[in-house]
């Protein structure tokens, strides 16, 4: 569990980056780009791979927003043979935006209410 925290903090860092520049274009593409394998490498589940974003976050050195996490979550689901998505919506009143990740239609690393709350105006 321990490689999986770590290449999940990796992650985080990874996406960091993006924030810190404010090019969420270049975010974006590096999510849609990034290939589900073939064959899942490992036998991590889902669970398991979010549970290692969720400690990744604890240890993180600053507050790891939405988009950060689910950039990352999504990435290493793919990494681990997950078809994941991420989506992202948002709420006209009052304004808010949101990420999440989804498998196979079902949320996994959020309240699974957040389709409700949010329009989805993507799915990565």
């Amino acid at each position: 569990m321990s490689r999986l925290v770590l290449n999940a903090y990796m992650k985080l860092i990874e996406f960091d980056f993006y924030l810190a520049w404010r090019d969420f274009p270049a975010l974006y593409q590096k999510v849609h780009q990034c290939p589900t394998a073939a064959h899942s490498r490992s036998t991590k589940s889902i669970e398991q791979i979010c549970s290692a974003i969720d400690i990744a976050c604890i240890w993180y050195r600053k507050e790891v927003l939405c988009l950060q996490r689910s950039a990352a979550t999504a990435c290493l689901l793919r990494r681990h043979g997950v078809p994941a998505e991420m989506i992202i919506g948002a709420q006209p009143m009052p304004f808010r935006a949101h990420a999440w990740v989804e498998v196979a239609g079902r949320v996994v690393n959020d309240k699974p209410y957040m389709p409700e709350m949010y329009q989805v105006l993507d799915r990565c």
